[in-house]
C-alpha cells in the first residue's frame, strides 16, 4: 500500500544562483541572522498577507525551511567553531530549533509555562526544579499559581489543562493576564462551546490577538515535535478557526478599544 503525504498549504520554492564572492560567516553570526530574519518571515506566514491565507500549522515547519535556507545559502560557507563548514543537516536543525524557541516577547509567566510545558507537559514536576526555572524566567512559582495557570502544593507543580480553567473568567478583571492564560481560556471556550464563545473572550482583549496566535503556533510545533497528538489538536483547532473567531470578536464588539466614528 502506497501512502502519500501532502501539504495543507501551497508552497513555492524559488532558487537563485549565489553571488560570486559571497562571504563566509561564523555559526554565531548565522544564528543571529536566523533570529532576526526568520522571526519576520514567520510573522508573515502565520499572519497571512493581503490576498493570502496563513500557512497551516501542520505546514509551518516545512514552510520555514525556505527563508531559513535562504540565509544559509547566501553565504559561501557557515563555519563551525572548529572551522569546518556547517552541513545542510545542521542548518536545518538550527532552523527548526529557532522555530520552536521563537523570538516572541511574551511575559515572564508565559515564558515559564512554555519551558515547563516543554519539560513536563501536563504532568506534575518537582517544586525545586520549577522554582529554579521560574527565577530564571523572572517570575516565581507563587506568581504563576496566583495567575491561575498552575497548581502548586505538596512539593509539586503542575500546569492546568484548558478544561480546568474557570468558565466565568473575565480577562479585564485582573491587571496581569499572561498570554498563556488567555490562549488556554480561548482553547477551552472553543472546545467546550463555540467560535462565538472564543470570539467573545477575544473581544475583551483585542490587543492580545497576535501574541495569542503566535503562542498557539509555538505550542503546536512543540507538541508535533514531541508527538503529543491530543495536545496539538487543541492548538491546531484554534489556529484554523482564527478567522471565524476574529469575526465573532468584532460582532461582539472590542471592549476597551476606541470606537470608530462615522462622520
Amino acid at each position: 500500500m502506497m501512502i502519500k503525504a501532502s501539504l495543507a498549504s501551497s508552497i513555492v520554492l524559488v532558487c537563485r544562483q549565489r553571488l560570486a564572492g559571497a562571504p563566509t560567516i561564523s555559526r554565531r553570526e548565522f544564528l543571529r541572522e536566523l533570529r532576526e530574519e526568520l522571526a519576520e518571515a514567520v510573522d508573515v506566514m502565520i499572519g497571512g498577507a493581503e490576498g493570502l491565507s496563513p500557512v497551516a500549522p501542520v505546514d509551518l515547519a516545512q514552510a520555514v525551511i525556505g527563508p531559513g535556507m535562504a540565509i544559509f545559502s547566501k553565504h559561501s560557507a557557515v563555519l563551525e567553531a572548529d572551522g569546518s563548514p556547517m552541513t545542510v543537516h545542521s542548518a536545518l536543525m538550527a532552523i527548526n530549533r529557532m522555530l520552536i524557541e521563537g523570538g516572541d516577547d511574551f511575559d515572564s509567566d508565559t515564558h515559564f509555562c512554555l519551558s515547563w510545558f516543554d519539560q513536563m507537559g501536563w504532568a506534575a514536576g518537582e517544586f525545586g526544579q520549577a522554582d529554579v526555572l521560574a527565577r530564571a524566567k523572572g517570575t516565581s512559582v507563587e506568581r504563576v499559581r496566583d495567575a491561575g495557570v498552575a497548581e502548586a502544593g505538596g512539593g509539586k507543580v503542575r500546569l492546568l489543562k484548558p478544561a480546568e480553567y474557570p468558565v466565568d473568567w473575565d480577562p479585564k478583571e485582573g491587571n496581569r493576564t499572561p498570554v498563556w492564560e488567555a490562549l488556554h481560556q480561548m482553547v477551552r471556550a472553543l472546545q467546550s462551546q463555540s467560535e462565538s464563545a472564543a470570539g467573545a473572550l477575544l473581544a475583551h482583549m483585542p490587543e492580545r490577538a497576535e501574541p495569542i496566535r503566535n503562542l498557539a503556533y509555538r505550542l503546536y510545533t512543540l507538541c508535533e515535535r514531541k508527538r503529543w497528538t491530543d495536545e496539538a489538536r487543541g492548538y491546531n483547532e484554534l489556529i484554523t478557526s482564527w478567522l471565524g473567531i476574529e469575526a465573532a470578536s468584532h460582532e461582539s464588539g472590542h471592549i476597551g478599544s476606541q470606537a470608530k466614528l462615522d462622520i
